[in-house]
């Protein structure tokens, strides 16, 4: 059975009220769909290998790298005692794919299969103890990917963004706001297929209105989002997939 909890109460669930030492980071590589993803593996210091221990994936918000907020939550989880495993979605960050920046919900869904995947080949993890933990639009990667793998056996959600076609309507501008975004990300897709080339635009601007996110806190902040390894752009012809995704009926 997959349980949901929050984050405060899969932490009390799993470890109650035991103190860890600090976590190690170790690099580590797998596949998804013949591209190579990098991760980061957060291991708590006091690993005993007769004691797997239970194991999570974590992922933030659209458009982020694995060094942004997912580094954060893994460091507190492995603080905690969870290995917490970090990485890059393939077009993202460190991790293979030739079409980069680009929001695709479906390929998110399956790299985070192709982690949990890896996860249970460690020696250190317990097999039946692996779950997820997604961060805002990732969130709803999430739930769709534990839904459709057996192997999540649950999942924390933080600050989690999900929506369905009446959010979505809410949310960017009724139907006229739609067919725009919908119209520009189409016209944005058939020039890629025509050139193979990306039309890309700044992910993130205070300043900039052709920003995917105009005036979003977090991205632009020196101390918080904008870090080298974060590329500011994105695709745009990500809309479609991304406004006819359907978090909620997982």
């Amino acid at each position: 059975m997959l349980k949901t909890l929050t984050l405060a109460a899969a932490t009390a669930v799993a470890l109650g009220s035991s103190a860890f030492a600090a976590p190690r980071v170790e690099r580590v590589t797998f596949t998804s769909h013949g591209e190579q993803i990098v991760g980061d593996l957060y291991l708590p210091e006091d690993l005993d290998p007769a004691r797997p221990r239970p194991a999570l994936v974590v992922t933030g918000a659209w458009m982020t790298v694995k060094e942004q907020m997912p580094a954060r939550y893994a460091r507190e989880m492995a603080d905690r005692g969870f290995a917490a495993l970090t990485f890059d979605f393939r077009g993202w960050g460190e991790s293979g794919g030739a079409r980069r920046q680009h929001e695709d919900p479906g390929a998110k869904i399956a790299d985070i299969g192709a982690a949990v995947a890896y996860l249970a080949t460690r020696p250190e993890i317990g097999k039946d103890r692996i779950g997820g933990l997604g961060i805002c639009a990732s969130s709803g990667y999430m739930v769709t990917a534990a839904a459709e793998d057996a192997a999540i056996k649950s999942i924390a959600l933080v600050a989690p963004w999900l929506h369905d076609a009446e959010v979505v309507e809410q949310t960017y501008g009724g139907k006229e706001g739609i067919a725009r975004l919908e119209a520009a990300g189409d016209a944005a897709e058939a020039a890629y297929r025509r050139t193979g080339k990306q039309a890309l635009l700044p992910a993130a601007s205070p300043t900039d209105e052709r920003a995917i996110m105009f005036k979003v806190p977090y991205y632009t902040e020196a101390d918080r989002g904008m870090i080298p390894a974060w590329r500011n752009e994105a695709d745009p012809a990500f809309w479609r997939g991304w406004l006819t995704f359907d978090a909620i009926q997982a």
